[in-house]
């Protein structure tokens, strides 16, 4: 293994979550008799540099043995809803494409991503939400957006 190889190795491991989510609710879509079911989870966040701007995930996961211990391997099947639930504020300049959410979804190399783009000339805030894989990402990806209003309270 060469120095480049475990130096991005290291990195996807140390690889901070920039937010958590919590989780709302979940259904389950596959019964184990001995373990945690397969699952929908629909998990909630505030994006942290617009305040006013909530998301819901929901996203599948694994269940069985490998998936209690964290071992086993998410799908990329996920779908996001976006919306301004209060005055909107921007804790700094917004910038385009930022990642505001990661979470992992295998063990070491699956991530599930949420990336904030600003279309300036529409001035509405779009979330993407997708999976990369070190060497196989995949395309299913779905987006959300919110324009950004006055707010009446």
């Amino acid at each position: 293994m060469n120095h480049k190889t475990l130096l991005l190795l290291v990195g996807l491991l140390l690889f901070p979550t920039l937010l958590r989510a919590e989780i709302v609710s979940s259904v389950d879509t596959n019964f184990r008799l001995l373990s945690r079911d397969d699952d929908i989870v629909i998990e909630a966040f505030d994006d942290p540099k617009v305040e006013g701007v909530t998301c819901h995930l929901s996203r599948a996961r694994k269940g069985g043995v490998k998936g209690a211990l964290g071992l086993a391997e998410d799908t990329s099947d996920a779908s996001i809803a976006c919306r301004q639930i209060g005055p909107i504020k921007f804790v700094n300049d917004p910038k385009d494409k930022e990642a505001v959410f990661t979470q992992k979804t295998s063990l070491l190399f699956k991530t599930m991503q949420v990336i904030r783009f600003f279309d300036k000339k529409r001035n509405v805030l779009i979330y993407l939400v997708y999976s990369d894989k070190l060497i196989d990402g995949s395309p299913k990806n779905s987006i959300s957006t919110v324009p950004i209003m006055p707010w009446k309270e």
